[in-house]
């Protein structure tokens, strides 16, 4: 007679707890690896500010604290849409007149024709779509190299600014809602309200994928981790919220600045919107894809051509949001808004924020990290009374390191097989 053994069963393998050590080492192989993210943008940031508040004290005061977020958003807003196309290693050259373009057009519905401030975003937001949507078709569909449409739109975009404005005349911008974008600040109190809100979301996302990727056996960072972003995260908004809400007005009896400006929510409400498409949807996903490999997607069913075309789309869309702001902040339109130096800042800050040049590579924070760099260069260098040559080439030779430190990361990664 044959006996059969019979094993008893133990309890399952547990996979070990992740710790802060192991997320640390597993960090930094990244890093030698090449994956870089937004740690050269972060250092920078912390350098530039820490250079420019030795040299000249006044930088972290609440008045100039203040404009930095005014100088940069229209920037950062433009930077947003070209983390799409860039995404897709792609280009769009015209986003600066696009929103000339845009700009324009807001301040001829609302002061020329007299309708109403959402009447004049909706046309302002509509062009920007129309724009972006012949640019899109003109690389996907006809094949035509995005540098080359979008150069040609660059070139175009000047004489149609040209155009509106009836060959150099300026148009003020009267409409109370669309100046306050940028000219009035929100109340204290309700300042502390979206601090708190933006706080509690940010933790209850987090916490919430911490505990679904327990739940399905996935490798999860250490709470500790989660719990110290969290924290960051709360005392950077916190000092942010308590220096804008300040007075920084001379005579405060006859006027009172005290709070954010209004466009600090308006840029994190796109900035939480766009990052949730990105990391949370199928067309972020796509995107992603389309971006890291046009072929591959394209055999596994990625509709490639609709990806393109609405990249640009998104490019024009918030390059229109860019200058709705540009116009906010000088209250009027002129011949020179959305050029001069406007998309090489916005090119400058989605790369120096840790966007690929390369397409595949790229986060919407980035162009917010990218955007308070270029503002802190600028203001900063400002404040030294440095000439206008000397600041073009300080933000040129920056954006040269970001493309030499993203280009360096790429070979390391392949080197490395971690891409």
């Amino acid at each position: 007679m044959t006996t059969t053994a019979v094993r008893k069963e133990g309890p399952a393998a547990v996979a070990p707890a992740p710790t802060v050590g192991g997320h640390v080492r597993n960090y930094l192989a990244r890093v030698r690896g090449g994956d870089l993210g937004s740690l050269p943008a972060v250092i920078g940031l912390v350098v530039l500010c820490t250079v420019f508040a030795i040299v000249r004290p006044v930088f972290f005061s609440a008045a100039n604290f203040a404009n930095l977020f005014t100088q940069g958003a229209a920037v950062t807003a433009i930077a947003m849409g070209l983390i799409f196309v860039l995404l897709l290693g792609e280009i769009d050259l015209s986003a600066g007149f696009a929103s000339g373009v845009c700009a324009t057009i807001l301040a001829n519905v609302a002061t020329v024709l007299g309708h109403p401030w959402y009447v004049a975003v909706a046309a302002a937001l509509a062009t920007g779509m129309v724009i972006g949507l012949t640019l899109g078709i003109l690389v996907a569909k006809v094949g035509i190299p995005s540098f080359v449409v979008t150069l040609a739109g660059f070139l175009a975009f000047q004489g149609v600014v040209l155009l509106l404005m009836e060959e150099g005349s300026n148009i003020t911008i009267r409409d109370e809602t669309i100046i306050a974008i940028e000219n009035r600040w929100v109340p204290p109190l309700i300042g502390w309200v979206l601090f708190a809100v933006a706080v509690a979301g940010y933790a209850a996302a987090q916490l919430l994928r911490h505990r679904n990727r327990v739940a399905r056996g996935l490798v999860a960072e250490p709470l500790a981790v989660v719990s110290a972003r969290i924290a960051a995260l709360a005392v950077v908004l916190g000092l942010a919220v308590y220096v804008l809400n300040q007075e920084r007005s001379i005579n405060p009896l006859i006027s009172s600045n005290r709070g954010m400006p209004i466009v600090v929510p308006i840029l994190a409400v796109l900035l939480v919107g766009w990052t949730f498409v990105l990391t949370r949807t199928a067309y972020g996903r796509h995107l992603y894809a389309v971006g890291g490999n046009r072929e591959a997607a394209r055999r596994a069913g990625i509709n490639v051509d609709r990806i393109r075309i609405s990249a640009f789309v998104i490019c024009s869309t918030m390059a229109a949001v860019g200058g709705i702001i540009a116009a906010s902040r000088d209250r009027s339109v002129d011949p020179n808004t959305g050029g001069s130096n406007v998309l090489l800042y916005a090119v400058g800050a989605a790369v120096i924020g840790g966007t690929s040049l390369f397409g595949g590579k790229g986060r919407m924070i980035n162009a917010v990290l990218g955007g308070a760099v270029v503002a802190v260069i600028i203001n900063g260098m400002g404040l030294l009374d440095l000439s206008s040559g000397l600041k073009y080439v300080f933000t040129g030779l920056v954006l040269l390191l970001a493309a030499g430190v993203d280009a360096l990361s790429r070979r390391r990664s392949t080197a490395t097989g971690t891409r």
